[in-house]
């Protein structure tokens, strides 16, 4: 594999396809547009049309290449964070060696990675492409999808964006997320709040008492976001809800953040805590990337595109899922450049070509073994 195999004006050329095609997670006939478009760049360089999947309503693809036993697993998405007309905004260009458009870092451009790698290689049997239609919003529909094909394959490939400086994800945290709802008592705020419950105040006891939980020397974030409660200023609150973020490095902390929330307890006489929610995505462990990511250090130094750097992250991914059923899985293998789920969102066009060479060096190593 040589990295002057991949031209870089295809490359663009078919990431520019699919930013070109807007994809926001909660739009269906977006995403199903988009489904169309993503299958039309992989066919092409494939040979193949993928099996179309739509769960709820979300349009998942799936390529699975050749007969023989199931080799590698190249996981990604077509769907993103950024609604309907910011291409108005954000049109896809390509100027002093930089790509933006809305999509190109997160995920687009490593789809197209994905397409590219798998046409360079001599053989294709035992590889499954798995392209899907809702990451952005925690992978709902396809969670299943991904954990029963990670089940079948001894390998799993992502090619979300790299970490800073093109670095690889060897680890990421695994997502729980929770609604705490607090039930008081509505009285008249000024004629007799001593007959109230407050919800205001029931939730500031809980938010304080969430945050508590987090643990930095182990790496596990508790973090209390959205926040709401009453309908009225001159009423004492009746009912208020918080949204929390948890990010946990492993499985047992995870499962503590959790008992701890769901065992919560009300500080005002006569309120009440409901906890709903949980977690959403297992942690990647870093045991689960270690081997692949000595593998692409050393295909990366035989393509004299070294040294490889590697990153924890708290942001996580399908590679989650993929790890999660016990795959050894490595992340981090798309796009190198930056501000993912922001106007700054870009790709440097000078790391496409290499991180693809890569990318199929990889797969045709696994495909090999």
């Amino acid at each position: 594999m040589r990295v002057e195999l991949f031209e870089s004006r295809l490359l663009l050329a078919d990431i520019g396809r699919l930013v070109r095609c807007e994809s926001p997670s909660h739009d269906l006939a977006a995403v199903a547009r988009s489904a169309d478009v993503t299958a039309a760049v992989g066919s092409a360089l494939l040979g193949a049309p993928p099996e179309k999947i739509v769960l709820d309503g979300r349009t998942h693809l799936r390529w699975r290449l050749g007969t023989g036993p199931r080799r590698v697993l190249l996981l990604g998405h077509h769907d993103t964070v950024w609604p309907i007309g910011t291409l108005d905004r954000l049109p896809f260009e390509v100027r002093e060696g930089v790509l933006r458009g809305p999509g190109c870092f997160d995920m687009k451009a490593g789809v197209a990675m994905i397409f590219h790698a798998v046409a360079a290689l001599p053989g294709l049997d035992g590889v499954t492409v798995l392209i899907t239609g809702d990451e952005e919003l925690g992978s709902p529909s396809s969670r299943g999808l991904i954990e029963a094909e990670a089940g079948e394959h001894p390998a799993a490939l992502v090619t979300e964006a790299s970490a800073d400086g093109g670095a690889l994800k060897t680890e990421r945290k695994g997502v729980s997320r929770y609604e705490v709802t607090l039930l008081g008592r509505a009285a008249h705020a000024g004629l007799e709040p001593e007959r109230g419950v407050s919800a205001t105040v029931e939730a500031a006891h809980q938010v304080l008492a969430v945050s508590g939980l987090a643990d930095h020397s182990l790496g596990t974030t508790v973090t209390p976001t959205l926040l709401s409660a009453g309908v009225t200023a001159n009423t004492v609150a009746a009912q208020g809800e918080f949204a929390v973020d948890v990010r946990c490095r492993d499985v047992g902390e995870q499962r503590r953040v959790d008992q701890a929330i769901r065992s919560l307890e009300p500080v005002l006489a006569g309120a009440r805590v409901e906890v709903t929610g949980g977690p959403n995505r297992p942690p990647l462990e870093h045991t689960a990337s270690a081997d692949l990511f000595v593998l692409a250090a050393k295909l990366a130094a035989g393509l004299g595109i070294g040294p490889l750097e590697k990153a924890a992250v708290g942001g996580a991914s399908d590679g989650n899922f993929s790890a999660g059923v016990g795959t050894p899985t490595l992340d981090g293998l798309g796009a190198v450049g930056g501000g993912a789920h922001a106007e700054h969102e870009h790709v440097l066009v000078a790391e496409l070509a290499p991180r693809t060479a890569l990318l199929a060096a990889l797969i045709g190593e696994l495909v090999t073994r």
